[in-house]
């Protein structure tokens, strides 16, 4: 079933903190913005106007930001991935440089696609729940697959240990203590489309963002507060029910972890640890978490296929 919760630690009246930009900052979001815009056949991917669904939920207006078209991924991660994976190489240059991360199909196609547009190797794992079509996606990039894990964060163990082990980098899109600096490169490149919906259409009075780990609700999130401050839009963090790992840490009040298979048909969001430092900018930021069933995510496949939309199951 759905469930809803409001966030206990939200307070509208506090500013952006300097603790919060440390971890994202329109200053850095800017400098995404410029490396990612100058990007061969860069375009802003459409904000669409779904009227139809507006009318039959009795309000003003749904915009859907379709990611659909964004470059050659098709993914609402197409951008962190391969925005930290330039950084790295404009910080340490290409020779021997190995990345590696774990996914669950969106992220690792981001950063397969950035390793071969800079012409170094990837190794992305994947754990035993990802199709083989997931990871066939992936591999047209040039990149090597690992299946490796029972879930999403056994495989973000897996590839944590091959790193180490022979000496990658791990571009994840998650983080953990010891681990930040990569991850904050992977959100702030999240937050460019922040960035193309503002300049799309007024700020609107609702926000709804996809949940995992959080890093993408995060950066958007971090984008419209510093901005706009205490009158931005309610913010609502949404997640599968069975991989709730944002919806539980806004009832305990602090991170927490979920455990199980954490099966869901919304395979890009079936996490079940929370990053650390997205928590840090949705714990004081975020007004509201829910949770989504499987059915909900085909119902709105189904009503966007009607108006010509092609939405994934995240």
């Amino acid at each position: 079933m759905r469930d809803f919760t409001l966030n206990p630690n939200l307070d509208r009246k506090s500013a952006y903190s300097d603790a919060s930009r440390e971890i994202l900052s329109l200053k850095r979001a800017g400098e995404a913005h410029a490396q990612i815009t100058g990007w061969a056949g860069y375009q802003p991917t459409p904000l669409r106007d779904l009227s139809a669904l507006a009318r039959r939920a009795n309000i003003a207006q749904i915009l859907y930001k379709d990611e659909g078209k964004r470059f050659e991924l098709r993914s609402f991660k197409a951008l962190g991935g391969a925005y930290a994976v330039d950084r790295l190489v404009a910080a340490r240059g290409k020779e021997g440089l190995v990345v590696t991360c774990a996914t669950d199909g969106n992220h690792g196609r981001a950063v397969a696609w950035g390793a071969r547009r800079n012409g170094i190797r990837a190794v992305i794992y994947v754990h035993e729940g990802v199709s083989e079509g997931r990871a066939e996606a992936i591999r047209s990039f040039g990149a090597e697959v690992v299946r490796e894990g029972s879930n999403y964060d056994a495989s973000v163990r897996a590839s944590a240990e091959a790193a180490a082990k022979n000496g990658w980098q791990i571009v994840s899109d998650t983080s953990w203590p010891g681990y930040q600096d990569v991850p904050r490169d992977v959100m702030q490149g999240y937050a460019v489309l922040a960035m193309e919906t503002a300049e799309q259409a007024p700020a609107p009075t609702h926000i709804f963002v996809q949940g995992g780990v959080g890093g993408i609700a995060a950066a958007i999130l971090s984008w419209n507060w510093e901005t706009h401050g205490g009158q931005r839009p309610k913010f609502i963090v949404v997640e599968p029910e069975t991989a709730a790992c944002l919806f539980e840490s806004a009832k305990a009040g602090t991170a927490t972890n979920v455990v199980g298979d954490l099966e869901t048909v919304m395979a890009g969001l079936a996490c079940g640890e929370p990053s650390l430092l997205a928590w840090a900018i949705l714990d004081p930021g975020a007004d509201a978490f829910m949770t989504v069933t499987d059915d909900d995510a085909r119902a709105a496949m189904r009503d966007l296929a009607t108006l010509k939309v092609v939405g994934g199951e995240s």
